[in-house]
């Protein structure tokens, strides 16, 4: 009897939504993006739209070779994301977010808020792939019945041009559900880490053997907050000193006694705080304050994406990076007096750099309109003999003039995490 392959039930399609199609979303939304395996990728994108909606996104990537990501869809906005025709039925199963955390810029769980009430109530897992540390809080609050997956990345990436994205190493990427940030104290949060254990379980399989990611990890909700503590270790203490040393990269300052000193500080306060807010030590294969500084040397022309972004004078991810850290600290009694210290003087250099930005906008002279120029009366010549016409035109009339419009190539847009 021959098997009847059209009666074969197909597995339900993953609907998988990229809020930010910076490097970081358009290089994991590619590994995961499967039509033949019935996950599909969207994207949401900002400037990059139209290129990434008419081509694709190209990827040259050191370890997947060279290759096209074409999404089920390309939006413009997270609105016309939940308004689209060819939205899923039942709402999207993931919404990832990979956006820049800016929390005094803008909060992104109200965001997103009508991609995830599109769906059925706590149906979508929202999936957070951002730098910092109290991230999740925001969510959690505005969205008490879904699945959060907290995610640490740990990649090389920019993009070079609008839709062309350029992997330089690594791809490590850490999960972990989120209910309260201590594991799940009640019933209700108990059944949101069971849930978002199940989406974790879901991501990462998809990325190992989907994707052919070989670091794709999972953690409990306690063991992916130290991963994100570990991480506050490195940015909490290179970004912002990047910055107040005058735009020093990294393998630079590790290379200057004083400064190596001071970095080591900072590290090594984080190393301190963290087990003591969340109950449990760092695991042992996460590199040590002095591992860290050793493997940076290596890192020459490096800079930490918030020196990038003050020289481009765009905002920094100073609240999560900084400020969060220094605030949860305090909440369980932990004193994190060096990183306190760069988060005040960082902030204040920020609000004043911005407030010399609104002046000089406010003071910049108006450009004045030209003034008509009058047409001159004809002037009245009287003849003393009539004007005689030319029987043959007149030669030598002016030509167009010519000339070649230059086309201007954009910068590369650097997108990091």
């Amino acid at each position: 009897m021959e098997l009847d392959e059209s009666r074969i039930a197909q597995p339900r399609p993953i609907h998988i939504l990229f809020i930010g199609a910076g490097a970081v979303g358009c290089f994991y939304g590619s590994r995961l993006h499967r039509p033949e395996a019935n996950v599909f990728v969207s994207l949401v994108c900002r400037s990059n739209y139209d290129t990434i909606a008419r081509d694709g996104v190209q990827l040259k990537t050191h370890t997947f070779g060279d290759y096209q990501f074409s999404p089920r869809a390309v939006y413009p906005s997270i609105q016309a994301a939940a308004e689209a025709d060819n939205a899923p039925n039942q709402g999207w199963d993931y919404v990832v977010v990979t956006t820049k955390a800016l929390p005094d810029v803008t909060d992104d769980s109200k965001d997103i808020e009508p991609i995830i009430k599109q769906a059925p109530e706590g149906r979508s897992c929202i999936v957070l792939i951002q730098n910092g540390v109290g991230i999740e809080e925001p969510h959690r609050k505005r969205f008490p019945k879904n699945p959060i997956v907290t995610a640490v990345t740990i990649v090389s990436a920019e993009q070079i041009s609008h839709g062309v994205v350029k992997q330089n190493r690594w791809t490590r990427i850490s999960m972990g559900p989120y209910s309260d940030g201590l594991g799940g104290t009640t019933p209700a949060t108990k059944t949101l880490v069971e849930r978002a254990t199940r989406s974790t379980k879901q991501l990462v399989k998809l990325f190992t053997e989907h994707g052919k990611l070989r670091d794709a990890e999972e953690y409990d909700e306690v063991g992916i907050l130290l991963v994100r503590w570990h991480k506050i270790c490195i940015n909490a203490a290179m970004n912002p000193s990047a910055v107040l040393a005058g735009g020093v990269g990294n393998a630079d300052m590790v290379t200057d006694t004083e400064l190596r000193t001071h970095l080591r500080g900072c590290m090594e306060e984080v190393f301190e705080a963290a087990p003591a807010i969340l109950g449990r030590e760092f695991p042992a294969k996460l590199a040590k304050p002095e591992q860290i500084l050793k493997s940076t040397e290596r890192n020459t022309g490096g800079k930490p994406s918030m020196l990038v972004d003050w020289e481009h004078g765009r905002p920094m991810e100073l609240e999560v990076i900084l400020g969060n850290p220094v605030r949860i600290a305090r909440r369980h009694g932990v004193d994190l007096m060096r990183l306190q210290s760069l988060y005040a003087l960082l902030r204040s250099a920020q609000r004043l750099r911005d407030e010399r930005k609104k002046q000089e906008v406010v003071h910049e002279p108006k450009k004045k309109e030209p003034e008509a120029v009058k047409a001159p009366e004809p002037e009245v010549v009287v003849a003393e003999k009539p004007i005689e016409v030319a029987e043959k035109p007149v030669e030598g009339a002016e030509k167009p003039l010519e000339g070649a419009e230059k086309t201007f190539e954009e910068a590369p847009v650097p997108s990091k995490l």
